[in-house]
């Protein structure tokens, strides 16, 4: 992760139903809906003005370490999310198994 990126902290804001990273004053986030102890991902969107610094892999990082400490299972309906967590399959742990695709990551 990049080391300007690893002292923040992800936000779960549950008025907007995102997980929010501040970053310079700008707000990367994911779309989340939630179901008692699960959270569906929805979508990951990163402002234009961060592109190429890693910030969304660090907001879907940040949001799974969230996630687990919090113990939360996820559903990663966002491709973003699935793809992070294929390429990292340690993070399955966090999916629940209920998911579709499971058997797919």
């Amino acid at each position: 992760m990049n080391e300007e990126l690893k002292n923040l902290e992800v936000v779960k804001n549950d008025a907007t139903n995102r997980f929010e990273l501040n970053v310079d004053g700008f707000i990367a986030f994911i779309d989340f809906k939630q179901v008692d102890q699960l959270i569906k991902l929805i979508h990951t969107e990163v402002p234009e003005e961060l592109g190429g610094r890693g910030v969304a892999a660090a907001l879907v990082e940040k949001t799974l370490v969230y996630l687990e400490t919090n113990n939360f299972t996820l559903y990663p309906y966002c491709p973003y999310v699935y793809a992070y967590i294929k390429k990292h399959p340690e993070w399955k742990r966090v999916v629940d198994s209920t998911f579709p695709k499971y058997d797919e990551l």
